[in-house]
């Protein structure tokens, strides 16, 4: 018997595996098609062949640790304690897993905001709880009416997602007054607050659970280096949270993976001497441009980008086919994958949106606007 009986294939597989097929212009999945920073590279083959390769301490690189927290404090002005409130993870998804599974219960409920990332639910299902999701406004930000009203004494943690994946929306100071007015009504409710593209936002800057004291002794922050670095395959992340949150949260990342690949921290750790993180917003952004240029020339109509590598489009004005269909036929008769927004709803609701990763060079771009100029 299944204990995930409604979880199939991911969208991202299907869409991928069908761009495959047709020999398709992937911009489905999110992650870079361009090199990573030789500079990156250059530390990994010196670092082959020193002695680096076993076991890591549990909760990460010491030196790794301490260069997040000098991170944390250049960004956000928090000061961190390297010991104690930092975990490197395989990979954001391990650390929003073991999050999950370290602090919700039996018969609780936590809160998902959609359209949503798909590996928020299933850790919650697998803690016997509750996923409640909530949809965002049209416009995707927070309704903080219905938020309000689905939450009660049972709701352990809400998960909230800025920027956003998919519809690259970003929070405001008000939608943050909302929250801690929210955990004010709920002395138990904790946040859970994905941001891995934190350091990819555009014309505003990034809003973060890091930002806002207030909010310190009762969130959970996830971050990427493989998002930040465009070395998504490298599977590294990692999560700050208060020690008392942190201290379960190390027991499940304990027994599921105890350390993460070793030569990546020590890699990572060293190219933070030398990278500049700030400057990602303004590389992603000139793509973002380029990619919404090209697009003019095409009969979709472009949503606001105010951060991550996706762009979401609307597609009403050619074709009334749910975006499911629509999607596979833009595969199968123009050459190009993308992601149809509905499947980040629990409801499967339909806006007539896709979203596509412009996180590619600019030829593969340019080769797919020129496809979609002829829908």
């Amino acid at each position: 018997m299944s204990k995930l009986p409604h979880i199939g294939t991911s969208i991202f597989t299907v869409m991928s595996q069908m761009a495959n097929e047709y020999n398709a212009i992937n911009l489905s999945q999110g992650f870079p098609n361009f090199p990573v920073d030789k500079r990156l590279t250059d530390i990994v083959t010196k670092l082959a062949t020193e002695n680096v390769h076993q076991y890591t301490p549990m909760s990460g690189y010491p030196p790794l640790l301490e260069k997040i927290a000098k991170l944390t404090y250049q960004s956000y002005q928090r000061v961190i304690n390297p010991k104690d409130e930092i975990l490197i993870t395989a990979g954001a998804t391990e650390g929003i897993f073991a999050a999950i599974q370290a602090l919700v219960n039996a018969n609780d409920e936590v809160i998902i905001l959609d359209p949503s990332y798909d590996c928020y639910e299933a850790p919650i299902l697998l803690s016997n709880a509750k996923p409640v999701r909530v949809p965002l406004n049209d416009d995707f930000t927070p309704n903080w009416e219905s938020i309000s009203q689905a939450a009660n004494h049972r709701t352990r943690l809400i998960i909230i997602n800025n920027p956003h994946n998919p519809t690259g929306k970003t929070w405001t100071k008000h939608d943050f007054i909302q929250l801690e007015k929210l955990l004010d009504s709920f002395p138990s409710l904790i946040v859970l607050s994905d941001e891995v593209y934190e350091y990819i936002t555009f014309e505003q800057l990034h809003i973060s659970v890091h930002h806002r004291p207030k909010l310190w002794n009762r969130s959970i922050s996830i971050s990427s280096f493989g998002k930040s670095f465009h070395i998504t395959g490298w599977k590294v992340g990692y999560v700050i949270a208060p020690e008392h949150l942190m201290k379960e949260i190390r027991k499940v990342h304990q027994f599921l993976v105890f350390s993460v690949n070793s030569i990546s921290q020590v890699a990572i750790s060293e190219y933070l001497d030398i990278v500049d993180v700030y400057n990602l917003g303004n590389f992603y952004q000139l793509k973002r441009n380029f990619f919404r240029n090209l697009l003019k020339e095409t009969k979709l109509e472009l949503l606001p980008c105010e951060g991550t590598y996706f762009q979401v489009a609307s597609y009403k004005k050619i074709s009334d086919e749910n975006d499911v269909s629509f999607s596979k036929r833009l595969i199968t008769e123009f050459g190009v994958a993308t992601i149809p927004i509905s499947t980040f709803y629990a409801n499967g609701k339909d806006t007539k949106c896709i979203r596509f990763c412009f996180a590619k060079d600019d030829t593969t771009l340019t080769q797919a606007a020129q496809h979609l100029m002829k829908l």
